[in-house]
């Protein structure tokens, strides 16, 4: 390809010769200038045009890049609808360890209202009035980000799963203690006065001192029996000198008798609760008349029922 150049001050003609590989190339350039110049008024020109919503140039860009903007638009509102779950999740959570914080500070005797923080000291107090001074410097926190907004929910989150675990625990340990009171024998198994306590006597068969292992609570025939504590029935039986005899496991070596029965109501292997109706009172076995008598045993020891039974308003003792 040759090419004439002419001009009016030279004395002759210029002629270039151009070759095939050297057209190309200068295509290519042509080509690439023109994509950076487009490149460069697409993101200069019309993307301002569209963020600041110039009248006219605006609409066409965005008509342009419509599919662009409802592509961004939908993964926007992916994401703000996993935040709105996400904030869900954390609200149910919240709720959550309200309720467990309402079952411990029951189970550990405080009372809801002590558990409210303290008043801000920002908060106006009853005796300021409506139209008090006010002022200081105004601030005005920016916007967070879609990336420090989810950063803080799941640091929200992580917070209200450890708070979850604290409270769990304090519950576990609480009920444990409860459980362990309520399998203490502190209840009195039958409604009224004391006759014969724990300690030496003079037998009413024979009139010698001998030690007499529990306490005796004289009643009519088929007063009702109530457990002492929860437990385990692991002994009903007839015994010659108890009668019919009724023994509860409390566990760590704890065990209840329940003695000189008329009727047992339970079985062995039964689990009871406190103040569970176990049986009714007798006078069976080596007996003077119908009366309840209750032992407390540890580690197969007798122990004073009376100790255990103080929690409750004492019985009235018969002397």
């Amino acid at each position: 390809m040759q090419i004439l150049v002419t001009h009016g001050t030279l004395a002759r003609t210029k002629v270039v010769h151009l070759r095939r590989w050297q057209l190309v190339l200068g295509a290519l350039g042509v080509v690439m200038t023109l994509l950076l110049i487009s490149g460069a008024v697409y993101h200069y020109f019309f993307l301002q045009a569209a963020r600041e919503g110039w009248p006219v140039v605006s609409q066409l860009v965005r008509w342009v890049v419509r599919d662009d903007l409802a592509e961004r638009e939908r993964y926007m509102q992916e994401n703000l609808d996993a935040m709105a779950q996400r904030v869900g999740e954390l609200q149910a959570r919240l709720v959550t360890l309200q309720m467990m914080g309402d079952r411990v500070s029951q189970l550990a005797g405080v009372k809801p209202e002590d558990l409210q923080p303290a008043p801000s000291a920002s908060a106006p107090t009853p005796d300021a009035p409506e139209d008090a001074g006010k002022g200081g410097p105004a601030t005005t926190l920016p916007r967070p980000s879609s990336e420090a907004l989810a950063a803080l929910l799941d640091e929200l989150d992580a917070s209200a799963l450890l708070n979850a675990d604290i409270f769990t625990l304090a519950e576990s340990r609480l009920m444990e203690h409860r459980l362990q009171a309520l399998l203490v024998p502190s209840s009195t198994p039958v409604e009224g006065p004391i006759g014969s306590r724990f300690g030496f006597r003079y037998d009413p068969f024979n009139g010698r001192r001998a030690l007499h292992t529990g306490l005796d609570f004289p009643a009519p025939n088929g007063t009702p029996v109530h457990a002492a504590a929860g437990g385990v029935v692991v002994g009903v039986e007839r015994h010659p000198e108890y009668g019919n005899l009724l023994t509860l496991d409390h566990g760590n070596d704890l065990l209840t008798r329940y003695a000189h029965l008329s009727r047992t109501r339970v079985q062995p292997g039964d689990i009871v609760r406190r103040q569970q109706h176990i049986g009714d009172v007798g006078s069976t076995g080596r007996s003077t008349g119908p009366h309840l008598h209750f032992e407390v045993l540890v580690q197969g020891v007798p122990q004073n029922p009376a100790r255990f039974l103080a929690g409750q308003a004492g019985p009235r003792v018969i002397n």
